[in-house]
């Protein structure tokens, strides 16, 4: 195996076509072809299926992809330190729950290292997605919570899934509310207070049980339900159908403005947000940056 094949299947990852990679890397096709599978044979694994249509990752070919990832990284970042002129494109991704908190921790670490060229993704996502994303090193970083609801639960899946589970910070719940909501004035709220208003909440997909539930207390019956995929739309509806949600409290008027406000939940709960890490692996100057950077957010 040598650092030239790894970053040739990386290449046609990305591409999704043998022809397409063939381009971008200057290679003959049949060359680009032989290359993956003695790269295939050496690692007893099959990385890519050939359809008609191009190439699809396979599933023990994307948990590979995501540590030849790593290699690849850093590599880079040895020869750019070794090797002057040289400039290479940073990569850094993180797969979080819906937090604001996330967002501006991101924004700060583009700021302090984002360099000419990177490739940075920030997932706001599903919470199977966080961990299998963190699994296999498509992210770096996860960033979920877990309560006495569903720690049991989501520990053993950490576990499998050689993860390791650090907590940032423990919150209260809150409801997120909007500032013209006809309780907005109350200092904070009870459960049956909110009945009449639709609960908004993230849709988890397949995994829609309470344990990858975004939401603690999703088991509490409620007569008014929706589902939604990304913040801005559940923001939205918070704001034109007076609808609530729970959450840590944590919120930022940068990105969500002066119409959303926090209010505190009568409930005796308790989040535990933390992030995400593969347990044998050491966090890059990225990865390091972005926790300080979450810290200092959460403190603010």
């Amino acid at each position: 195996m040598t650092l030239q094949q790894l970053r040739y299947v990386v290449t046609v990852a990305e591409k999704g076509s043998v022809s397409e990679a063939a381009k971008a890397l200057f290679l003959s096709q049949p060359s680009l072809t032989n290359a993956m599978k003695e790269l295939e044979n050496e690692m007893q694994i099959t990385i890519f299926n050939r359809t008609n249509r191009g190439v699809v990752v396979t599933a023990e070919g994307d948990e590979f992809l995501g540590y030849a990832r790593q290699v690849l990284d850093q590599t880079n970042l040895l020869e750019e330190k070794y090797k002057s002129g040289k400039q290479y494109r940073q990569r850094f991704a993180v797969s979080t729950q819906h937090y604001s908190f996330a967002v501006n921790a991101f924004v700060d670490v583009i700021r302090q290292l984002g360099a000419e060229r990177y490739d940075f993704i920030l997932r706001e996502t599903q919470t199977n997605e966080i961990i299998e994303d963190v699994s296999r090193l498509k992210s770096e970083i996860g960033i979920l919570y877990t309560s006495n609801r569903n720690e049991t639960v989501l520990r053993k899946i950490i576990d499998r899934n050689g993860l390791r589970f650090e907590e940032l910070f423990t919150a209260r719940p809150h409801v997120f509310i909007s500032a013209r909501h006809p309780l907005a004035s109350r200092e904070s709220l009870t459960l049956e207070e909110l009945r009449e208003y639709p609960y908004l909440s993230f849709e988890q997909g397949d995994y829609n049980s309470f344990y990858f539930s975004e939401e603690i207390l999703s088991t509490v019956e409620r007569e008014k339900n929706i589902k939604v995929r990304d913040r801005a739309t559940l923001f939205n509806l918070v704001i034109g159908l007076n609808g609530y949600t729970v959450s840590t409290g944590i919120i930022s008027r940068e990105l969500n403005g002066e119409n959303i406000i926090s209010k505190p939940l009568q409930v005796d709960e308790i989040m535990r947000v933390g992030i995400l890490t593969q347990k044998e692996v050491t966090l890059s100057r990225f990865g390091k940056a972005y926790v300080e950077a979450l810290k200092k957010h959460i403190v603010q």
